[in-house]
């Protein structure tokens, strides 16, 4: 019978499809396993062959736990808001539902020719209002509630507006906003609702705020960080400026302990729990006020954790968007302030923070006052200080801060030693706190431990700061202003937001005429006629962000279907938690944070059993794309562009002439991720039609020049071999790489194409795509195939008794796969497949009992041929329903071992011995051997080494 794997895998999906073979179930007698795979975007570009590499690897993992004996929860569903969608609206007037549906439509479809074991019942979208009903529901019990410091949970606003009422605040231990002023229970009393209502925002775990943003003006639209790459939008390109908005917050900042004690309580990768404890960035310290010199009722705060440097504060650094830069800057420096601020809003925090060779700053024209001392301190602004850290401003010790330093000796100012074991202060900083302090004060001649204390408790005692723990971390922003997203349950009342009733949910998107902001500025749901509570208030105009929906999906796939809670009860406490996660690093301190803060505040509010949803996470690495590049040349010759082969413009760039890489579409360049990949003239036409600007260009290579229709040669050739540039990037559709795994799944199957990815490289890994080896892998399954079939197409099996070696090969492949699968390291469990099948080819196996268990081992991972082989074999039900095998030592005891034998280090020659050989039997027999005896002829042997079972080792001389 012929390998066919097109027709198998019709089978087979329309068979699983039909039979449910992987409808999962809650509860039963086996234990639970629930795998997680971050859910996609269901972008219109579909998946390229990078997106499943995760996917398999946790296909892979999922059924081999199911025959395992595992009642396995292995899910999947779209995270389906998202700007793609909305600017796809933009250009073409078309909701962003219809088109997401249609995208979802072709993902399945790509997902399920990849063989997954899904349960597609259990499918959520994110973007369907019987799902985001229990998002909006999520955000309004985070409005209920605050952090209560003494319960170190979040407990219900309504009690805390009752202790107001009873005791004012100022016993309150409560997560709130700095500026949360004392009030007494008459102060609250007095005031009118609404003002009680503002008043308990600062409480909230959510609520209404002015934050920095990253604004695209382009796309008009605010982003995440994760959205923003080297100061443009990820997607389109488009400058990102930093911009002062109102929005909706989540305060994370509550939680910013918890979250670090609950890294210790998880297994993910170390790599990924230090970008969260570092994006965390908790700092024990002290804030400090410095008045200013012209209003003494007027302070800026610094939080600082050396509060020993102090006395070497030299002068004052604020962010430029800091609410008192207007303030401070005098007349004189007003154009300098102004032009500056303006050059920092169009670079992002990334850029900022990471910019450290240039220095950069302006005089404000005003002074502070150190308090410690009474010296006048300088105020600058400068790029280097964020408004959303701390507090926006820095007290710049420029001794003990390198770049406080830079910024010192660039703009010519004092830099005062403040302890005598500092060294070269002339030269670089120096941040060491040995030593005594000189030119500090009342601290002089004090050490580091004997100091802190009473520069803390004077701070204390003049009433001009604390002792504080800061966190690098802010509030997280929580609110786009987009249309495409889930609406916020809140409508606007006298400036006072409300929330909705439970029973109000969902709120859905209204109708607009177009999904563009409004022309005064407001987000697009601002065009909504109509749209208003009750007929009377407006509805909160912004969406949620992208994070909304991802925070809490897990607890949907145990009950998808529930209309009376997110999830049962009943269903949460079964499958508890995740036991496997996957999903790429890059969303570390994005979906992975948010995620598990609301996680803590659900489990808080006794909704779900466990405080961190995932015990394990593994990160896949991302499968890269070749690049190809054509080489321009960036001065025009004779007012044509002129392109050049990769190898012309390698000796022309070392003269001094200038090209740029010009990315070209993939499907036009010949030998794709080759060496010497190259455009032929039918790939310039196809490029010119593709580029037409490049119409009349110039195309030169080494055999001849391209010009306006006309190949004229410079040697006896009639085409072009233009060299392309090539390197190895993401793939993604602006670099016009992408490959369709359709087109590979329908040249070499699905199988194939599942256990090649997994051949590539170890999951974690990144790794450049290419087919240069999938031959072999199709090789392998042709190989393992006719093992049952003659070539006639015959089955061809055997009932007798396996041989020994048989049973050897086939042992040592389970032992290699179970232990390797356990470790996801299936890059080896697909070679021992190989080095297995190899064996039973060369012994011309044929015995039924061996090959069952081969094709119950090999299901997992090409689960297509395995179920048809299994249907072959005369086995019950579905092969994924099987038990997976186990291997037995006995048949990987060896009876002899191939000793390599050394003389004086040096190996000579391997000879057998029987396995059970002790090293006295050893040392005689090897001294008796003629083809160790040349070696060792007329040399006095002076010891033999024996390590049994691995070598032998005589020492002559």
């Amino acid at each position: 019978m012929e390998y066919s794997p097109r027709d198998i895998e019709k089978k087979w999906k329309t068979h699983w499809k039909e039979h449910e073979v992987y409808k999962v179930v809650n509860g039963g007698e086996r234990p639970k396993y629930y795998v997680l795979d971050m859910f996609p975007y269901p972008s219109g570009a579909g998946l390229h062959v990078g997106h499943p590499l995760g996917y398999i690897a946790s296909d892979i993992f999922s059924r081999f736990k199911r025959m395992k004996g595992f009642n396995v929860l292995h899910p999947m569903g779209f995270d389906a808001f998202g700007l793609p969608a909305e600017q796809y609206a933009i250009e073409t007037g078309i909701h962003p539902a219809v088109s997401t549906a249609e995208n979802v439509v072709r993902y399945r479809q790509q997902l399920s020719n990849l063989g997954f074991s899904y349960d597609w019942s259990r499918e959520v979208n994110t973007s369907e209002p019987e799902y985001y009903r229990w998002t909006q529901w999520i955000f309004l019990q985070l409005f209920d509630h605050y952090y209560d410091k003494e319960a170190d949970k979040a407990l219900p606003v309504a009690p805390l507006a009752e202790r107001f009422a009873q005791e004012g605040n100022a016993r309150v231990q409560a997560v709130c906003d700095d500026d949360t002023p004392t009030i007494s229970a008459g102060e609250w009393n007095a005031m009118q609702e609404s003002e009680q209502a503002l008043f308990l925002l600062k409480y909230r775990l959510t609520f209404p705020e002015e934050s920095f943003v990253n604004w695209c003006p382009a796309l008009r639209a605010v982003l995440s960080n994760d959205e923003v790459k080297d100061g443009v939008s990820e997607r389109g390109g488009h400058p990102v400026e930093r911009k002062r908005m109102k929005q909706w917050s989540m305060r994370i900042t509550a939680y910013a302990d918890r979250l670090l004690q609950g890294l210790d309580a998880i297994e993910w990768p170390e790599s990924l729990k230090d970008q969260q404890r570092n994006w965390i960035g908790r700092s024990q310290g002290a804030s400090v006020k410095f008045q200013l010199e012209q209003d003494a009722a007027t302070f800026i705060e610094v939080f600082t954790t050396r509060l020993d440097t102090i006395f070497g504060a030299t002068f004052m650094v604020l962010a430029p968007e800091h609410e008192l830069v207007a303030r401070l800057t005098t007349p004189a420096q007003q154009a300098e302030i102004e032009t500056y601020i303006h050059w920092t809003a169009a670079r992002t925090e990334v850029e900022r923070m990471s910019e450290v060779k240039r220095v950069t700053g302006a005089f404000t024209g005003s002074y502070c006052i150190n308090p410690f001392n009474g010296e006048k301190v300088p105020v600058y602004i400068a790029d280097y200080v964020l408004a959303g850290y701390g507090t926006g401003a820095v007290m710049a010790v420029p001794s003990g801060d390198q770049r406080d330093w830079n910024f010192a000796r660039h703009f010519q100012l004092p830099v005062v030693s403040i302890l005598d074991a500092q060294k070269n202060i002339e030269e670089a900083a120096d941040p060491t706190k040995e030593g005594r302090y000189i030119n500090s004060g009342f601290i002089n001649g004090l050490s580091y431990t004997e100091a802190m204390p009473k520069l803390t408790a004077w701070l204390e005692e003049k009433g001009i700061g604390r002792a504080k723990v800061q966190y690098r971390m802010r509030n997280a922003i929580f609110s786009r202003q987009r249309y495409w997203g889930e609406p916020v349950p809140v409508y606007w009342k006298n400036g006072v937001p409300y929330p909705l009733d439970a029973s109000e949910l969902p709120l859905l998107l209204p109708a607009v005429d177009k999904y563009l902001p409004t022309d005064t500025g407001e987000p697009p749901l601002g065009r909504a006629e109509g749209w208003k509570y009750q007929g009377l208030y407006d509805y909160e105009w912004s969406t949620m962000p992208g994070w909304a929906g991802s925070s809490w999906y897990w607890y949907r796939y145990m009950d998808p279907h529930n209309e009376k809670v997110f999830a049962s009860k009943e269903a949460v406490d079964y499958w508890q938690d995740v036991d496997l996660y996957v999903g790429g690093s890059e969303h570390a301190v994005g979906h992975l944070l948010y995620s598990r803060f609301w996680n803590h505040f659900l489990h808080d509010m006794g909704l779900v059993p466990q405080r961190e949803y995932a015990k394990k996470l593994i990160n896949q690495g991302m499968i890269q794309g070749i690049i190809e590049y054509l080489m321009l040349q960036k001065d025009k010759v004779n007012g044509y562009s002129r392109f050049v082969c990769a190898g012309i413009a390698a000796e022309e760039q070392q003269a001094g002439t200038e090209f740029a890489k010009i990315p070209i579409h993939i499907d036009y360049v010949k030998e794709y991720g080759m060496p010497g990949s190259y455009v032929n003239l039918d790939s310039i036409r196809q490029f010119i039609e593709w580029r037409p600007e490049y119409g009349e260009a110039i195309f030169e290579c080494s055999q001849g020049i391209y010009h306006k229709g006309k190949f004229t040669p410079k040697k006896d050739v009639s085409d072009s071999y233009l060299l392309t540039f090539s390197e190895v990037g993401k793939m993604s559709k602006s670099k016009y790489n992408v490959i369709n795994p359709d087109d590979v799944i329908d040249r070499y199957g699905a199988d194939c194409f599942r256990m090649y990815e997994m051949f590539l490289g170890p999951v974690e890994d990144a790794k450049p795509w290419s087919t240069k080896g999938i031959d072999g892998v199709s090789k392998f399954l042709r190989r393992f195939w006719s093992l049952f079939f003659t070539e006639q197409g015959a089955i061809a099996l055997s009932d007798a008794a396996p041989t020994k070696e048989e049973m050897k090969a086939l042992h040592a492949a389970i032992k290699k796969v179970s232990d390797d699968i356990g470790r996801f390291s299936f890059n080896t469990c697909v070679s021992a497949f190989m080095v297995a099948v190899n064996e039973l080819k060369r012994l011309d196996c044929r015995n039924k009992a061996v090959l069952e268990q081969m094709v119950r081992l090999l299901a997992p991972f090409a689960p297509f041929t395995a179920e048809e082989l299994w249907r072959h074999l005369g086995g019950a039900g579905s092969v994924h329903h099987a038990e997976y095998p186990t291997h037995d030592e006995v048949w990987l005891v060896e009876d002899v071992i191939n000793y390599p034998i050394s003389v004086n280090g040096k190996m000579r020659v391997t000879e057998k011995f029987p396995a059970s050989a002790q090293a006295p039997e050893l040392e005689k027999a090897v001294l008796e051997l003629e083809s160790v005896k040349k070696w060792i002829e007329g040399k006095e042997v002076r010891k033999v080494i024996v390590v049994p079972g691995r070598m032998i080792n005589l020492v002559v001389g």
